[in-house]
């Protein structure tokens, strides 16, 4: 029996891309949300620009026009809103745009039509949004990357780091996520620090048990490999071991005993 029929994926462009997320792949993130064989209901990108540069720079301009022409193509909505300026007592001028309080209305008044939503944005002030949905009887996933806050975290139905989806951010290898010889991203969600060695544990395919993180059950999504504390890089603190907060990438190597860890990177922590 599927979980959801109906999704909506609501998504703060720039706080998402200021915040880790530079370079998403739009289509990977719509396979995601729709894992379970439900349908795209609404898929809302909040995308506030500076209207004075966009007159100004032509580069800029383009580059904006290219992201959403792309966007379109996955059949996105995009809502643009121009940044607007407003000097504070030491002459800086922080920008400002409606466009948090516009998406919450919108996940609000939207959500009646749908079973479940997907959310990315850092804005702390959405835990109202999410509360309030939850009361109505909905679902709500929330994808982050950087400076997630915690509060944030803990009152979504489920959190997943976009560092560990398949696919959604570029990554630098030149075979498959999951194969061996790729690079992939997970956590350590098992460590002995007598021993010297632990578990990383990484999302291997996108589909609907993502709640089987036992990677021995053959219905889970999850492979585990063996990581020493060798191949850890040099200057990390493997007394932080383990956690599920910190994202590791590493090389998947097959050897004698299996598959194991290798020339593994902090990529991002609380």
């Amino acid at each position: 029996m599927k979980r959801s029929n109906k999704v909506g994926i609501y998504i703060d462009a720039i706080d998402v891309t200021m915040n880790g997320g530079f370079g998403l792949r739009y289509d990977i993130l719509r396979k995601f949300a729709t894992r379970d064989g439900c349908m795209s209901t609404r898929m809302n990108v909040y995308l506030g620009y500076d209207q004075t540069r966009s007159k100004e720079d032509q580069s800029y301009r383009q580059k904006t026009n290219r992201f959403c022409e792309v966007l379109r193509d996955f059949e996105y909505k995009v809502i643009e809103r121009p940044i607007e300026q407003s000097f504070d007592s030491s002459g800086e001028t922080p920008a400002k745009t409606p466009i948090e309080m516009e998406m919450a209305c919108d996940m609000i008044t939207q959500a009646q039509n749908m079973d479940r939503l997907i959310l990315l944005t850092n804005q702390e002030s959405f835990i109202y949004v999410i509360n309030a949905l939850q009361t109505m009887g909905k679902r709500v996933e929330l994808i982050g990357f950087d400076n997630m806050p915690a509060r944030l975290k803990k009152v979504a139905d489920l959190y997943v780091s976009g560092y560990t989806i398949p696919g959604l951010l570029p990554i630098k290898t030149p075979y498959e996520w999951g194969t061996v010889g790729s690079r992939v991203r997970g956590v350590c969600y098992d460590f002995s620090h007598s021993d010297g060695y632990g578990f990383l544990r990484y999302l291997n395919r996108i589909d609907e048990h993502l709640w089987i993180t036992d990677s021995r059950l053959p219905d889970s999504p999850y492979k585990t490999v063996f990581a020493h504390v060798s191949q850890f890089e040099s200057d990390f603190d493997s007394s932080y071991l383990p956690s599920r907060d910190l994202i590791f990438e590493f090389d998947l190597v097959k050897n004698e005993k299996g598959l194991v860890a290798q020339d593994i990177v902090l990529v991002s922590a609380p």
